[in-house]
């Protein structure tokens, strides 16, 4: 029986028999299955090798991640030691130092 068949049945027992809890518990959990579903199916997500793209998906997303903060951090490093380089040629040049550098 397809989903939509099960969904119809219970919303016609809902109607004929009153809507007792375990009806109403029913026809929501078929409800929010078939939307699922046909959120799945309208992303492309409904074929078998879906879960593996998906994993797939989360591996490249990670990655991704680690190489934005591996390149902040290199361009973070690259600035603080520039800083650092400048800041002992200033003490350099400040003490007289200056002269060996030429």
């Amino acid at each position: 029986m397809k989903r939509e068949d099960m969904l119809a049945r219970l919303v016609a027992q809902a109607e004929t028999e009153g809507s007792e809890l375990i009806t109403l518990r029913a026809i929501v959990e078929e409800a929010t299955d078939l939307g699922a579903a046909r959120v799945l199916k309208r992303m492309g997500l409904a074929d078998d090798g879906a879960h593996e793209d998906l994993a797939e998906l989360r591996e490249l997303l990670r990655a991704w991640r680690d190489a934005k903060a591996s390149a902040w951090k290199a361009i973070v490093d690259w600035t603080v030691r520039g800083v650092l380089a400048l800041l002992i040629f200033a003490i350099a040049v400040r003490f007289g130092s200056g002269d060996l550098l030429r």
